[in-house]
């Protein structure tokens, strides 16, 4: 891990927010770290701070920092020795029929129809309910990252979005969303084995998932994709350690 660290420029700086509320225990605060957003970021570098512990979202790359609180922990799947549970074998077999479709990062009104249809269902509190089509491009897109929005149809109906960067050390699995009225078919689960078996076929390591929170629900399911890693003082180490 540190031999990583020889690849972050020597002019990058890391920047601290003052404390703000947790966007996943209210009752708590949160400190965010940002990387210097005057130092050019590139797909490159961003595959250098992924192992690191770091995120996208839009332009902004950031990792947790907060003084009394490591319940966020980077998260990732090696994925030459990833192994399905039952539940998961079955949500890959019975969405065998999907047509999936690697296209660059972009606007189209049929992704965005179907944004605004998930988040109004699933995010009704927290302000994502209130979007447009610039805060959706702000959020899943950059002028540096190599996005793709991958497309999963049935015939030629879409069904899902997964939003993947890939860089050297792996793929990142930014965001997904789904018509939700196929929630039985378990989409955002068979997204997330599809980015596994597209980096075992292209050749990359890992899927990184974000943060493991084992405290938040929303948070804890990732902990059904084996093996999970997570970064622990500078070590990955798999969770079951």
């Amino acid at each position: 891990m540190n031999d990583l660290m020889h690849f972050i420029p020597p002019d990058m700086a890391f920047y601290a927010t003052p404390p703000h509320e947790c966007s996943y225990f209210p009752e708590r605060r949160a400190i965010t770290l940002f990387a210097d957003p005057h130092v050019p970021m590139s797909n490159q570098l961003y595959g250098v701070l992924a192992p690191l512990g770091f995120r996208r979202s839009g332009e902004y790359v950031y990792r947790p920092r907060c003084s009394h609180c490591d319940a966020c922990q980077p998260a990732r799947i090696p994925v030459a020795d990833a192994r399905l549970n039952r539940s998961q074998r079955r949500t890959w077999k019975s969405n065998q029929d999907l047509r999936v479709t690697r296209r660059p990062a972009g606007y189209h009104e049929e992704h965005y129809r179907l944004y605004r249809d998930y988040i109004h269902a699933r995010h009704t509190e927290g302000g994502m309910d209130v979007d447009s089509v610039e805060q959706y491009m702000a959020f899943l897109t950059s002028s540096w990252a190599n996005t793709d929005f991958v497309e999963f149809r049935s015939l030629d109906r879409l069904l899902a979005i997964a939003v993947v960067d890939q860089f050297d050390a792996g793929l990142s699995a930014v965001y997904t969303f789904f018509d939700p009225r196929e929630h039985k078919r378990g989409l955002g689960t068979f997204a997330v084995l599809w980015q596994i078996e597209e980096a075992r076929r292209i050749g990359l390591d890992y899927v990184y998932l974000g943060y493991y929170i084992a405290e938040s629900p929303k948070m804890a399911y990732k902990r059904n994709y084996r093996p999970l890693e997570i970064l622990v003082n500078g070590d990955w180490k798999p969770i079951e350690a």
